[in-house]
């Protein structure tokens, strides 16, 4: 009688019951928390694969600027899972989207408080840690309430920093003090840490002259394994290209934004560029300018020695009829042509015609294979575009082209008859869009 029990027990089994763990595992990583802890209760086999580390390594913590049930369930979950799974916890990312006011910004303070306090006890698995847009000079960030947040950050920092690799604090809109005060915990009792990538874009309020700061070079010098980094011009000095010289080995990419409000004026040699350039061998530099396009600005900081892969040139559609980018089209752009390869541009060029003077760029660089512009442009420019890449003149693998135009009908049909003429080349070569944008 047991052999006949034994032999018709798994027919009757559920295929669940035999499903390999490493299978199980995979379904139950869909699952959000509420379905894992419903789960967790069907029997012993899924209880336990509930604490298998492959399903809590990655969390995202959303707080929401706007008070809601929807919301406020989410952050007890995030809050739940913390203080009951942290300790597998290695990539976190928090998110406070938009407060309206101090009362919404001091429960994140408390409730961050009490969840970095947790990982710091319970975590040492962490690598990566990002909290994004977090804004904390606006009004909503009560003095009190911002200071506390900081210490609290700190502390962390202090305790996980040997573990850390990636920190992402982008749009903090810290003072210097404050924001080197963060980035000096990531070393304590240390001279350097083990951070390989970083960003920092906006992690300064604007206005800030952050290169002329002793305390931010200092800072920066205790950051000997950087593989990517991300600021803004703002911070650059020839003192920190210098003390990103000294372990230059590891450097990859460089991305700098260039913002209007950040001061930009100071004075960059072309030899510290082209020493840095020398010894981090792999070097590629991204630059992103918003709303700084007269070509004497930009002349000042794109200097020929910097090994420049992507340049992105974004005006917001600001309209000054003094302005040309015929120049910077012409005489500076090129300097790049040996090593661009991506080019972004947006700007409102509705006072002169700029078609040929982009085609002669796109087919003297080379290496460019991204190439993406929101414009007054001519249909017939797409046409150029399509032509010079059949003949191997260039060597585009990504189209994007917004023209604005004021009546589209005919720019339409224009459109699709050279979408037809170049289907074939299209369809085996090219990640292409383009569409004639009619202007209001």
């Amino acid at each position: 009688m047991d052999e006949e029990s034994e032999l018709i027990q798994p027919q009757d089994q559920s295929c669940w019951a035999t499903l390999p763990d490493v299978c199980l595992c995979r379904v139950f990583w869909w699952l959000g928390d509420r379905d894992r802890s419903r789960a967790a209760l069907v029997c012993r086999k899924w209880n336990q694969m509930m604490y298998s580390a492959d399903l809590w390594r990655y969390r995202t913590i959303t707080f929401s600027g706007r008070p809601s049930r929807v919301h406020a369930s989410e952050v007890e979950s995030a809050l739940w899972y913390v203080k009951k799974f942290g300790r597998y916890l290695e990539r976190l990312e928090v998110k406070f989207l938009n407060p309206y006011n101090a009362v919404l910004t001091k429960k994140f303070q408390v409730t961050m408080r009490g969840l970095l306090s947790c990982l710091s006890k319970s975590n040492n698995r962490l690598k990566s840690l990002s909290i994004q847009h977090l804004e904390l000079d606006r009004l909503v960030w009560r003095n009190s309430i911002r200071s506390s947040f900081i210490r609290s950050l700190s502390f962390f920092l202090k305790k996980m920093g040997k573990h850390l690799d990636y920190l992402n604090l982008k749009g903090a809109r810290l003072t210097v003090e404050q924001g080197c005060h963060i980035l000096d915990s990531l070393s304590h009792l240390r001279n350097e840490n083990m951070i390989s990538e970083l960003n920092i874009e906006d992690y300064f309020s604007h206005h800030l002259a952050v290169y002329s700061s002793p305390q931010f070079k200092k800072t920066m010098s205790t950051f000997h394994n950087l593989v990517s980094l991300n600021l803004n011009y703002n911070c650059i000095s020839d003192e920190l290209l210098e003390n990103l010289c000294e372990n230059a080995s590891t450097l990859w990419t460089i991305n700098i934004k260039c913002h209007i409000h950040d001061p930009h004026g100071q004075v960059i040699w072309g030899m510290s560029w082209a020493k840095l350039a020398r010894q981090a061998t792999n070097l590629k530099v991204n630059f992103y300018f918003e709303r700084i396009m007269k070509y004497e600005r930009l002349a000042r900081i794109l200097l020929q020695e910097i090994p420049v892969r992507s340049i992105s040139l974004r005006s917001c559609y600001f309209s000054d009829p003094d302005w040309s980018m015929r120049p910077t089209l012409i005489d500076l752009l090129p300097t790049f042509r040996h090593t661009l390869q991506k080019l972004t541009f947006e700007f409102n060029n509705n006072h002169e015609s700029l078609d040929e003077e982009l085609h002669l760029l796109i087919i003297s660089c080379r290496k460019l294979f991204y190439f993406k512009i929101w414009a007054f442009l001519d249909v017939r420019f797409v046409e150029r575009i399509l032509k010079s890449q059949k003949e191997r003149q260039c060597a585009l693998r990504k189209v994007r082209i917004y023209t604005n135009r004021y009546e589209t009908n005919e720019e339409d049909r224009t459109l699709r008859e050279i979408y037809r003429k170049y289907r074939k080349l299209i369809d085996s070569e090219l990640s292409y869009f383009v569409i004639a944008y009619p202007m209001m």
